[in-house]
This record gives C-alpha cells, structure tokens and sequence, in this order.
C-alpha cells in the first residue's frame, strides 16, 4: 500500500515507560496520551514498534547487552510489553532487535509511504527509523510532542538534527497533524 498515510508509534513499551526502568523516558506519559490521539486519525493505518532484545547479541550488540545485561531478556517478557497507554489500540505490530525499525515497517506500510511517527526515545529509536526510512524515500513527518528522548536536551538534539533532512522530514505538533488529517 505504497503512497498512503500511516501512524507509526514507536517502542511504547514498558521499558521506556516505567519510572523504575533504567531506560525511562522521562516525557513518555504525554508522548503516549499523544500517540493515542493520533492513533485514532489513522484507523486501519497504525503500526506500533517493539524494541526487543535478540536471542544471541552479535557485533556491536555484545558490549551493549554487557552494559545493560538486565534487558537480554525474551521478547515475551513483560519489560518489552506495550504499555496501557498503547496496548488497547487496534495496530500492526511489529518488533525488531535494532533502534531503527524501518526493515520491519517497510513490509507493512510499503516503499513509499507518508509516515506520522511518534515515540520514544526521540534521541536513538525514533532518529534511527525516521532516517532510515526518509534515505529509503519515505516521507516523514515526526510529531514533536508525541515523542520523548532520554531526557529534555537529547530530545531537543535529535529534533533539531531530524529538521535538518527537510523535505524529507517535517516536524510537527499533534495539533499541527490531527488539524491536517481532517
């Protein structure tokens, strides 16, 4: 389905979610009520990612998992669940062992989609689809306030390093998307 709109919600997992998680985002609350919003403009052409841990880290991926060994756990595990703010919503989902999650939307929403993405966190996951998919000749448009980074900073870093690859990536409020959608 080449060419049409989609809502992509980004790794609203538990993970990023949890006030306890190492990985917390501290902005997730308002990015996920957001998502929700945008979520329902885009019935029948929302998908949302999960970030999972793969079986057996290779490369790179080696030192990650020694630094953050708490996480190398299985995909089935509650850490890398949606989260309520999520779960419920009526999605594609897909899940991939990397930050970027173009490889597994591609299939889903076709080579050359708009897409309206959202989530967490905006400074490696989001940055890492959003570009991805933008090089592969997606148009994108990042929702600035349904994402949320590492901390406030690295948001603001990874939004104004998005903005530079205009045209192909635009950013924009949810107010700013849903206005447009209608």
């Amino acid at each position: 389905m080449s060419d049409a709109t989609w809502f992509v919600g980004i790794d609203f997992q538990r993970v990023f979610g949890d006030p306890s998680s190492p990985w917390r985002a501290p902005a997730y609350a308002a990015a996920a009520s957001s998502a929700r919003r945008l979520a329902a403009a885009y019935a029948g052409r929302t998908v949302l990612t999960r970030f999972v841990a793969p079986t057996e880290p290779q490369g790179a991926w080696e030192p990650y998992y020694e630094e953050f060994p708490w996480a190398l756990v299985g995909d089935a595990d509650p850490l890398y669940e949606l989260t309520d703010e999520v779960s419920d919503l009526t999605a594609t989902v897909v899940s991939a062992p990397t930050f970027g999650k173009w490889d597994v939307l591609r299939p889903v929403v076709g080579d050359h989609p708009h897409l309206v993405v959202a989530g967490v966190a905006t400074d490696c996951c989001v940055i890492s689809t959003v570009l991805a998919a933008a090089d592969a000749g997606a148009s994108v448009t990042v929702v600035t306030d349904a994402c949320a980074g590492s901390d406030d900073a690295n948001h603001s870093k990874a939004l104004d390093l998005m903005a530079l690859y205009r045209p192909l990536v635009r950013l924009a409020t949810t107010d700013e998307v849903l206005a447009e959608a209608t």
